[in-house]
């Protein structure tokens, strides 16, 4: 059916979630077929995801699309195989490690600090819980609140070097890296 894709709203678009369709997006593109994913609800761009040789996952611009065709319904298995390919972040299970780093840095900046189970005791005013960042505070002091808070957001980082590692080359001209296996050049 030919549609204003943009304009349909994301009640509209919740409706072709987990369904198989064909895409046409622009004048000279062809058609795209796969499950759609998702659709972000800023842009309108549409994520379809094919599991044929290889597998894909292409990025429809939500402004590009001309026509959305639904061929058909997911059944169960499909629907489990598109919710198992971005699984949401493990919510509850806090990492071990920073709450230790984190524990070392505020006795090291002379705040006293207890465990209780898996939350942090800091100067008996505050409560620290997973992931232990400045916004998982909860107290009544609001003078110590605000001294735990920035202690955090001074936390260093240990990730530094990795984060440096995944970032784009400095010189993209002569260097390039493998996404899906597929060449690809910092621009």
């Amino acid at each position: 059916m030919p549609c204003d894709w943009p304009q349909l709203g994301p009640r509209q678009w919740a409706t072709y979630v987990n369904k198989e369709l064909q895409v046409t997006a622009g004048e000279e593109t062809p058609e795209l077929t796969g499950w759609l994913l998702t659709v972000d609800p800023v842009s309108a761009s549409l994520v379809l995801v094919s599991f044929g040789a290889g597998g894909s996952v292409q990025v429809v611009m939500g402004h590009a699309v001309r026509q959305v065709q639904v061929l058909r319904d997911a059944d169960t298995a499909t629907a489990q195989r598109l919710r198992s390919l971005f699984p949401p972040p493990a919510a509850g299970e806090p990492d071990p490690r920073r709450r230790a780093r984190v524990r070392r840095w505020l006795e090291s900046n002379r705040m006293p600090v207890e465990e209780r189970g898996e939350q942090l005791r800091v100067a008996g005013a505050l409560t620290l819980a997973p992931p232990y960042g400045p916004d998982d505070c909860s107290g009544a002091n609001p003078i110590v609140l605000e001294r735990v808070r920035k202690l955090l957001e001074g936390l260093p980082r240990q990730e530094v070097a990795a984060a440096a590692a995944s970032c784009p080359p400095a010189n993209p001209k002569l260097a390039s890296d493998a996404v899906l296996g597929e060449p690809v050049f910092w621009d």
